[in-house]
């Protein structure tokens, strides 16, 4: 089940220059990008607990992001 709201993951595709865009390729596009996000959270949790905080920062993330 998708998290991520589909109205905005359809405006998203539709900056990146798409006129028309069905539902199932939202829905598509969400849960590659939640997988995708999952992914970058845990790495960035790690990070975080690695430098002795127990709250993920900004910085956590980007790294995280560039790592995965």
């Amino acid at each position: 089940m998708v998290e991520l709201p589909i109205a905005a993951i359809d405006r998203v595709i539709r900056k990146s220059g798409a006129k028309r865009v069905s539902e199932e390729a939202a829905i598509a596009l969400a849960e590659v990008l939640e997988e995708r996000a999952m992914q970058i959270a845990s790495e960035a949790a790690k990070l975080a607990e690695h430098a002795g905080r127990r709250t993920v920062r900004d910085v956590d993330i980007r790294l995280a992001a560039k790592r995965v």
